[in-house]
């Protein structure tokens, strides 16, 4: 590895408040309560699919006649169209912006929250805030519900999303993007199917490697990776990792890995994961686990801990997705992948693109 390189990181904001532990989801009708300025003042609710006809959950959230609800599509991860879809609607739905917005769900959900709270406030289209720090004003206050845990985008300042035309997928490096409020119940991860609980959580163990094996660090990115990996170890070392006590230290990691993530870069699996979701259309987290067939080269000790994980906890990692391809859709997965270049940067250096030729990049993909 080289030399520790300045982040550029100067100024990092955090989520403001937070409630954890079992039950804390009935706080939510309290805190609305506070942004409600009369019986006529909207919250906008982005619930993930996978609740719509769980009574259980929805019967519990404080939902009045003049609110809105969306449940946010989750087949397939936020695109650009879809979030100016979504805030076309609310607009002309509502005369003016709603008092807040709560997204409550798995990462999809929890970013097309974000993106939307944001472009109520600041105009424009969402394709024109991919980047760093283009979004001027502050959103639409928000709380954020995660029911999985591992992504960390209840506390990371971005929101990420695919833009089809261009095959840029980056999200909304903001400030303005974080999240004003959580509610952390591990209850709310229960039902969660044990496959994608493993997928998820790995986010959390995916980011936090990459960042302490990358160029660009700092002492505070360092302590939330460290703490992250140790929880992480604990719940997919274990012999369940969905125990009630597994998954109060998951969410605690997720939320440490965003912490850590604001602080610092991701580096090489997140760019090929991003070539998989651009042209195969994979989720993130699954697609960060297939990348991880390729990784030894790159990530020695974490492939072998990762691999030791998937056979403890007993769970399917997807393989051969990109073997035997026409060159057409191996063009599209090297560009889509090596268009990443802070987190490139952060693994491989300013040369990356010498590391990574196109053969390199379809070697990679062909072991994934």
């Amino acid at each position: 590895m080289n030399k520790t390189l300045d982040t550029g990181i100067k100024n990092s904001r955090n989520v403001l408040r937070y409630a954890f532990g079992t039950g804390t989801l009935q706080m939510l009708q309290d805190l609305l309560n506070d942004k409600r300025e009369s019986n006529t003042s909207s919250v906008v609710f982005f619930i993930d699919e996978f609740f719509k006809h769980n009574d259980s959950v929805i019967e519990r959230l404080p939902v009045s006649s003049s609110d809105i609800v969306i449940y946010t599509n989750t087949k397939n991860e936020p695109t650009t169209d879809y979030i100016n879809e979504l805030t076309n609607t609310i607009k002309s739905s509502k005369g003016n912006n709603p008092c807040a917005v709560v997204g409550m769900g798995g990462g999809i959900t929890l970013d097309t929250a974000k993106a939307v709270a944001n472009l109520l406030t600041n105009g424009g289209k969402a394709e024109d805030y991919q980047g760093w720090d283009l979004v001027k004003k502050p959103g639409i206050y928000k709380i954020g519900i995660p029911t999985l845990s591992g992504t960390g985008a209840e506390a990371t300042r971005t929101c990420v999303m695919t833009n089809k035309n261009t095959g840029l997928k980056l999200g909304m490096n903001s400030d303005h993007t974080v999240y004003d409020q959580l509610i952390l119940d591990p209850e709310l991860t229960k039902t969660v199917p044990r496959n994608q609980y493993f997928y998820t959580g790995m986010d959390a163990y995916i980011h936090c490697m990459e960042s302490l094996q990358g160029n660009y660090r700092n002492a505070i990115g360092d302590a939330f990776s460290h703490q992250t990996l140790a929880l992480c170890r604990e719940v997919f070392l274990s012999d369940d990792m969905m125990t009630d006590e597994n998954r109060s230290k998951l969410m605690v990691a997720s939320y440490l890995g965003g912490c850590a993530i604001a602080n610092s870069y991701v580096g090489i699996v997140h760019p090929f994961s991003a070539g998989l979701s651009v042209v195969f259309n994979e989720h993130h987290c699954v697609a960060n686990c297939m990348v991880m067939n390729a990784m030894e080269e790159f990530y020695p000790e974490y492939y072998d801990e990762f691999w030791m994980m998937v056979e403890k906890q007993g769970v399917k990692i997807p393989s051969g997705i990109a073997k035997g391809l026409n060159e057409t859709l191996y063009d599209e997965l090297y560009n889509s992948t090596v268009i990443h270049e802070k987190p490139l940067i952060n693994a491989l250096g300013e040369n990356y693109k010498k590391i990574l030729s196109r053969d390199k990049v379809r070697e990679i993909f062909e072991k994934i």
